[in-house]
Parts: structure tokens; C-alpha cells; sequence
């Protein structure tokens, strides 16, 4: 019985970019390291937990997981601090509604981070 997500894993191909994945996942977004390891870390993120590695090359192409959508009640707050920090926001602050049934309305925006990774805040309204 699957009871819910565990880990998201990334992996490092340099020891510069492990720690500017540590940097920006512990200090800047303010996620809690669990435990680490001589070559990797595990980081809690609430309701799972990011798993990054230092030891191998990496996948820098997109595959069918398309981003990482991680929850929040200040998309704007987050974004700046992004920004601020030097990432690039690819898609600012912006109210949607999906049309659902009933409708879904919603404030996101997307971020590049330390890997290329595509990640999404999102804020439910």
C-alpha cells in the first residue's frame, strides 16, 4: 500500500553544486536538513523530503517529470527571495484558476534552480 511521496532525489556532478543546492533548498527556501551523509543529504520540505547527491554527473534533460511544485502561503515572498538570491523566475507571481469543477483558483510562478531544475511555488486560494 503506497501511503504517500518520500523523497524526490537530485544528484550533483560537482561538490560546487551540492553546495549551492544545500544552500538554496536549507538557507534560501528555509527547508530542514533531516540527515547527511559523506555524499549526499536529505531535506525536509513538510509533507516529503528532497534527497540530493554529490556523486554522479547529474541529468540535465527533461524527462517525463516535468517540475516540482512545492506549496506555500506567500508566492510573492518566496519569488523575491529567489530573485534576490540570483535565480532566475521564468514565470512570475500570477493569479490563476483551473477549470475545474469547481473551479481551482490559485497564485504561482516558477524558478530555475542550482541544478536546472524546474520548480513551481504554489499557493492555493
Amino acid at each position: 500500500m503506497i501511503t504517500g511521496l518520500h523523497h524526490i532525489s537530485l544528484k550533483c556532478g560537482t561538490p560546487e553544486e551540492f553546495e549551492k543546492s544545500k544552500a538554496f533548498y536549507v538557507d534560501l527556501l528555509g527547508f530542514k536538513k533531516v540527515r547527511e551523509w559523506p555524499d549526499g543529504i536529505m531535506i525536509d520540505f513538510g509533507n516529503g523530503m528532497l534527497e540530493i547527491f554529490s556523486n554522479g554527473a547529474g541529468i540535465k534533460a527533461k524527462g517525463a517529470l516535468r517540475h516540482v511544485a512545492f506549496a506555500t502561503d506567500d508566492v510573492d515572498e518566496i519569488v523575491d527571495k529567489v530573485k534576490k538570491a540570483g535565480y532566475e523566475v521564468f514565470i512570475e507571481p500570477n493569479d490563476i484558476v483551473i477549470e475545474s469543477e469547481p473551479e481551482f483558483p490559485a497564485r504561482m510562478a516558477f524558478c530555475i534552480g542550482p541544478l536546472g531544475e524546474e520548480i513551481e511555488f504554489f499557493q492555493e486560494r
